[in-house]
């Protein structure tokens, strides 16, 4: 048997697997704005005698088959999908956790309500959601961004309405009630640590679906359409090309992989 000098220590301090994403996400990040800050190619500009060339010296990533820098793309690309992920998340996790704490907070009819709201937005499939919005508004992100928005904030509520009932009944709650204490304290200092750690992960796995429907929309030509660089309607361009320049087509597809890979990692739960 190990004696207890001997014994190997339990993992604490920051999860590994979350760091990992955290790095890879912010090497993302820098690619994607660095050029902003330090000047870069223009992603609209062509040269057809640059058509599918590889990467090189000039272009460490080589060009599409317009002759434009997929570095340039890339970046840009990457800022749209990180930008409009960010949003959605956080413009769906604010009304859905007030909405969740009101509900459990008020029950009764309040509840019912807001819970009525939610199954609406559930029976209707999320894809179908954002696809109505970009055919009424065709060639917009903004549209993108209301439509994913609609979808997330429906799985913000149910977490947060399922998590507060029981805090909310808790001696601790109870206790802060009869002294006096307001809706604001009892959220800050009951409530809102139970459900950050909730928040973090839904919000990244909210953030990684929302990069795949972005994707997944550009690819089918309904959301972002050309020139605006997308990572979904930039694979369906080089698609015909992919035999002649195989780099080409690959490269967006290895973008989504790292922002969904990183999000899972920052959204995974350590074992302990």
């Amino acid at each position: 048997m190990t004696s207890p000098e001997y014994a190997l220590p339990r993992a604490t301090g920051f999860p590994v697997r979350r760091a990992a994403g955290l790095a890879i996400l912010g090497g993302l990040v820098l690619f994607a704005f660095l050029p902003l800050l330090f000047g870069g190619p223009d992603p609209l500009k062509q040269s057809l005698r640059l058509s599918l060339q590889g990467p090189s010296t000039a272009d460490w990533f080589g060009y599409d088959h317009l002759g434009r820098s997929m570095q340039a793309r890339l970046s840009a690309a990457l800022r749209l999908s990180l930008g409009l992920a960010l949003l959605s998340v956080v413009t769906a996790m604010v009304p859905g956790v007030l909405l969740g704490v009101a509900a459990a907070w008020r029950g009764g009819i309040i509840d019912r309500f807001i819970g009525g709201i939610s199954e609406a937005f559930l029976a209707l499939p999320g894809l179908l959601l954002v696809l109505m919005l970009t055919a009424i508004v065709p060639d917009n992100p903004l549209m993108l961004y209301l439509g994913i928005s609609l979808v997330l904030w429906v799985e913000y509520f149910r977490l947060t309405r399922a998590l507060s009932k029981p805090l909310l009944l808790s001696p601790s709650v109870e206790a802060s009630r009869l002294l006096g204490f307001g809706p604001w304290t009892i959220l800050r200092r009951h409530l809102w640590p139970e459900l950050a750690p909730m928040l973090v992960t839904v919000g990244s796995y909210g953030a990684a679906s929302a990069i795949m429907a972005i994707a997944a929309l550009g690819f089918v030509s309904v959301g972002v359409r050309p020139p605006t660089p997308e990572l979904g309607a930039m694979m369906i361009e080089l698609l015909p090309y992919y035999e002649e320049a195989p780099h080409a087509l690959l490269q967006p597809i290895l973008v989504i992989f790292l922002m969904v890979l990183a999000l899972q990692l920052i959204g995974a739960k350590e074992k302990p």
